[in-house]
C-alpha cells in the first residue's frame, strides 16, 4: 500500500522522520510481526488538485505484506474514517499509483473509496501517474 518511489536509504529515513512527527500519525502492531502498518494524515500534498471542502487527507498508508498483517491497512482506514467523522469531516481522499497492476487503485476502491481527479508528477525518466481517490462519509 502506499507510494513505491526508489529512494536512497538517507530520504526514507527523512520522509519517515517527516511522518512519524507529524500530528496525526499512527501505527499498527501484531504481537509477532511488531509493526505493520502506518497511516497519516493531514494536507494533500501540493501535486494533488485542492478540494473545495474541508478534507481529512490520507498522505500515507503503509502495511506489511506478510500474512499475518492482513487486513491491517483496513483498519488503519476505518481509523481515518473515526477521526474525519470526530472533526465533523465529511471526505476523505487519498492518492496512488496509478500505473503497474492497478492493485493500489482496486484496494482503496474495495475501502469504499471512489477514483476521483487524476494527476502526473513530473520525474526522469518519466512522469508517475498518480489516481486521487475519495470517500463520503454518511
Amino acid at each position: 500500500m502506499g507510494h513505491r518511489a526508489v529512494l536512497g536509504p538517507a530520504l526514507w529515513v527523512e520522509r519517515i522522520s517527516e511522518w512519524c512527527a507529524a500530528p496525526d500519525s499512527w501505527v499498527a502492531t501484531h504481537a509477532e510481526l511488531g509493526v505493520c502498518g502506518a497511516l497519516v494524515l493531514g494536507e494533500a500534498s501540493s501535486y494533488v488538485p485542492a478540494a473545495t471542502e474541508p478534507e481529512l487527507y490520507v498522505r500515507s498508508l503503509i502495511g506489511s505484506r506478510d500474512p499475518r498483517a492482513k487486513g491491517a491497512g483496513r483498519r488503519l482506514l476505518a481509523l481515518a474514517d473515526e477521526r474525519a467523522a470526530a472533526s465533523g469531516v465529511t471526505l476523505l481522499r487519498v492518492d496512488c499509483y496509478a500505473g503497474g497492476t492497478g492493485d493500489l487503485i482496486a484496494f482503496y476502491e474495495s475501502c469504499g473509496y471512489t477514483r476521483a481527479e487524476t494527476f502526473a508528477v513530473e520525474k526522469q525518466p518519466q512522469d508517475w501517474p498518480g489516481q486521487v481517490l475519495a470517500r463520503r462519509l454518511d
